[in-house]
């Protein structure tokens, strides 16, 4: 989980707007410990709200999590304004570790297109594991637009996420702009196996083969051109 020292950045991040300082209510709930300020409420909201979608495997309500806490709607809703803006706090907060276990991964793997190749396979694969990570990248919980890979948070994702590999980028032909443009073609490759996967199911060598003739194909045609043509 990330660190939430930051966490008005957070709630802005989700929606919510920065700056504002808002009491704490101090009503019955929260396990019989309300919170000290709003940053540790929101941190709070955000914590039982990953450990609900850890729990159920799905999505969550503004009711949901209100109920966890044993604090009514109104005070969920006084740091997060919709479920689609404390979905998305969550998936920020859920997917550090994620990042750290792909980097171990791919580590090693200097070629753009093996790189990528694998990389997608093992977020496939993770996404099973971790509801909140399928969220954020699929937008399963709300309208795509909004919430899924058109987002702010899982283009920032995906670009984390390639900088982590052992590919000198620039050196295979990709400047920030190129590098947006895989970010975007890989999170809509992802995408499509959330929404369809495959019938009958690939097996993960038949996917590797898969990605390999047509992912890896137009990564290694960009690594043959001037970057940015």
């Amino acid at each position: 989980m990330i660190t939430f020292g930051e966490s008005t950045a957070v709630r802005a991040a989700a929606g919510c707007g920065a700056g504002t300082v808002r009491s704490v209510a101090r009503r019955r709930g929260w396990g019989g410990r309300p919170p000290v300020d709003d940053d540790e409420a929101a941190r709070r909201i955000v914590d039982a709200a990953v450990e609900v979608i850890s729990r159920t495997g799905s999505a969550i309500s503004i009711a949901d999590v209100a109920e966890s806490l044993g604090v009514i709607r109104q005070t969920v809703y006084r740091y997060y304004p919709s479920a689609e803006a404390l979905m998305r706090a969550a998936a920020i907060a859920s997917v550090d570790g994620f990042l750290d276990r792909l980097t171990e991964h791919v580590h090693g793997l200097n070629d753009p297109a093996e790189a990528m190749t694998e990389g997608v396979i093992y977020t496939l694969d993770e996404v099973h594991r971790i509801p909140h990570l399928g969220i954020m990248l699929s937008g399963s919980h709300s309208n795509i637009g909004a919430y899924g890979l058109t987002s702010d948070e899982a283009r920032a994702f995906g670009m984390t996420m390639i900088r982590r590999f052992d590919v000198d980028w620039e050196g295979h032909g990709y400047d920030e702009d190129s590098l947006r443009e895989l970010v975007e073609y890989a999170l809509r490759t992802m995408q499509s196996f959330f929404i369809s996967p495959s019938d009958p199911p690939r097996s993960e060598d038949e996917l590797r083969g898969y990605l390999r003739r047509w992912l890896g194909t137009a990564i290694s045609a960009q690594t043959r051109s001037p970057a940015g043509s």
